[in-house]
């Protein structure tokens, strides 16, 4: 599972599973294992806005937390997508 950063976020991992890369830009924030079960999910768009697909265990702080680490750092965290899929941002296809 190829982790955005090494570090946590509000107390999430931010990553992507090798097998998802089929879809459009998204980030998974999970605590544990890192796996889609209890996960959020956040698309993201090509100006670093998301869209939240699942909010998993992740609480209404903890999601703007996250969702605004993601708008400062997505060009950051598009080069490390961009290394796994051709599929670029939410809404761009």
């Amino acid at each position: 599972m190829p982790k955005y950063y090494e570090f946590k976020v509000a107390g999430y991992y931010l990553y992507f599973t090798s097998f998802c890369t089929i879809e459009c830009m998204h980030v998974h924030a999970s605590d544990r294992k890192l796996t889609e079960a209890g996960s959020g999910k956040f698309f993201v768009k090509d100006n670093g806005d998301t869209v939240i697909q699942n909010r998993g265990i992740l609480n209404d702080r903890e999601i703007s937390k996250i969702q605004a680490f993601i708008k400062e750092n997505y060009k950051e965290m598009y080069l490390k997508w961009s290394e796994y899929s051709e599929h670029g941002f939410y809404g761009n296809n």
